[in-house]
């Protein structure tokens, strides 16, 4: 029996652990209390248990069972607080609570039967990359079809919410003709990556495309041109924009699919689902509805982390558009809940995002949060939402120019992100500060035409458009954000940015009184 988790494969009749394509070293007794503790994982085994099974009886101290359990901890990176795979009952023992697949030992050699059972999908979005197809004639090219594929799988496994088949199991389908139902039925995912790879004198094309395993349904498709003489910088390229791309298509399939379940079948997944759908909006409605549902997703899973930094977002949205009721009460409350969430994902690229920011813009802690959103990023460099959060961070520490280039790097990743209107208006706050006011004004317009409801964007394209000289066009805008939030004055503007250089303040304070912002 071979065991399937998160990004890793546990195959005992191999004595080996892989986490996407690679195997890991582990010593013996190590990979025997894994493996006893992934098998019995529908109870909690006690210190008894582990002894009879691992040990054979043998006399083992409380510190040698212990430093063993952190070892496994290790190789799995179940580290932290968290015990995400590992919990430790107390005074009953251990239970492994991670979301496994199972498949017989000779799975690799029959998993194109069509009498061969369907594996049952996990509890989250599951995904197998299979491997490119040569279609150069050359079989020089072979490698670089298979490390294409291999680099996409563990760039994909980075998203903690997405299980990713590892590879030794999707590559078994390498040179067969099959379709993607049969696929999915044989390593239990609901979404299939293929693609192709095909040389024409220097240069080469790569074709990949995104298919829904039950619906046979195309989400995205997208080809890739480039020189051989530069082909593994190639390789990077087309690793970053196909895991950039598909990540959001996939949550967006997740959220279609959460909202078409019956509300009384909802698990806490599902309702975060319907939470981002809702935040995503970014209407006053939108957002109030996205916090009811993240806090019901933390009733259901309190120790679910990104909803906890999905709700604090909320009071930071509420924060912006002058909406937070009991200041006092609500910044404690969306501090409270952003602190929760980088603690409980310490090792969670997506809750180190949001709640970072939040702690950052809420707390006004921007040390904090800049070293939040530094290790979501060693954790997924690939995460769009971490680079443009990471950019607010820089333009509020008056880091211009590092801030665009996060901003630029969060485009490239996502280009059809539904929050780019984020991005844009985080590269003409850079603009704005950096004294560029036209290229600060031309990328507020794009921000304000995407989402003209967002007064975070409407107050940017005000103060560009005053100090770039168009005043009529500035109070245009000024009006439009002083119908929304007629409390705002400049006396009360520094509750908005948490700017940390003076100039900085009196830069955005005088711009929005040329545009007609009481004192």
């Amino acid at each position: 029996m071979t065991y399937f988790f998160e990004n890793y494969e546990l195959d005992p009749a191999r004595r080996e652990l892989r986490r996407g394509p690679d195997r890991l070293t582990v010593e013996p007794q190590v990979f025997d209390l894994l493996h006893y503790l992934v098998e019995n994982s529908e109870r909690i085994v006690s210190k008894d248990d582990l002894i009879a099974g691992v040990w054979d009886g043998r006399i083992v101290s409380d510190s040698t069972l212990s430093s063993r359990i952190t070892a496994v901890r290790q190789a799995i990176g179940d580290t932290g607080e968290s015990q995400r795979l590992i919990r430790t009952v107390p005074r009953k023992g251990f239970r492994f609570v991670g979301s496994i697949q199972k498949s017989s030992s000779n799975a690799a050699s029959s998993t194109t039967s069509s009498q061969s059972a369907a594996l049952a999908l996990p509890d989250r979005p599951s995904i197998a990359v299979l491997p490119f197809d040569n279609l150069s004639g050359d079989p020089e090219q072979e490698y670089f079809a298979e490390g294409m594929a291999e680099d996409i799988i563990t760039a994909l496994s980075q998203f903690r919410w997405l299980f990713v088949v590892a590879r030794g199991s999707s590559f078994t389908f390498k040179g067969r003709a099959v379709d993607v139902k049969q696929v999915g039925n044989a390593l239990g995912v609901r979404y299939v990556l293929e693609g192709s790879v095909r040389k024409a004198g220097k240069q080469v094309r790569i074709t990949a495309q995104l298919v829904d395993t039950l619906t046979n349904a195309h989400l995205w498709a997208d080809r890739f041109d480039g020189a051989l003489e530069n082909i593994f910088d190639l390789q990077d390229k087309v690793t970053a924009n196909v895991v950039g791309a598909i990540a959001p298509k996939l949550e967006q399939a997740e959220i279609e699919r959460a909202k078409r379940k019956p509300t009384d079948s909802l698990d806490a997944y599902d309702v975060y689902l319907r939470g981002v759908a809702s935040a995503i909006a970014y209407t006053h409605e939108g957002d109030d509805e996205a916090l009811r549902l993240f806090y019901r997703a933390i009733a259901l899973d309190p120790e679910f982390a990104v909803a906890h930094g999905w709700a604090a977002w909320m009071y930071l949205n509420r924060k912006t558009a002058g909406r937070l009721g009991d200041r006092t009460q609500a910044i404690a409350e969306g501090t409270r809940l952003s602190r929760r969430a980088v603690e409980l994902g310490h090792d969670d690229a997506a809750a180190l995002c949001w709640g970072g920011f939040a702690l950052a813009y809420l707390a006004h802690e921007l040390d904090h949060g800049m070293t939040h959103l530094d290790r979501a990023l060693t954790l997924n460099p690939n995460l769009s939402s971490a680079w443009y959060c990471r950019g607010w961070l820089r333009v509020y520490s008056g880091e211009t120019e590092p801030a665009i280039d996060d901003f630029h790097r969060a485009l490239r990743l996502s280009p059809l992100d539904p929050l780019i209107f984020r991005m844009q208006a985080g590269i003409a706050y850079a603009y704005f500060f950096a004294g560029q006011y036209e290229d600060a004004a031309a990328w507020a317009d794009k921000a304000v035409r995407a989402r003209p409801n967002w007064m975070t964007a409407v107050r940017g394209a005000a103060a560009c458009h005053a100090l770039a000289g168009r005043l009529p066009e500035a109070q245009r805008l000024m009006a439009t954000m002083r119908q929304v939030d007629p409390a705002l004055r400049r006396s009360n503007l520094n509750e908005l940015l948490p700017l940390r250089r003076p100039q900085d303040f009196e830069r955005w304070s005088d711009a929005l009184g040329k545009a007609g912002l009481p004192a």
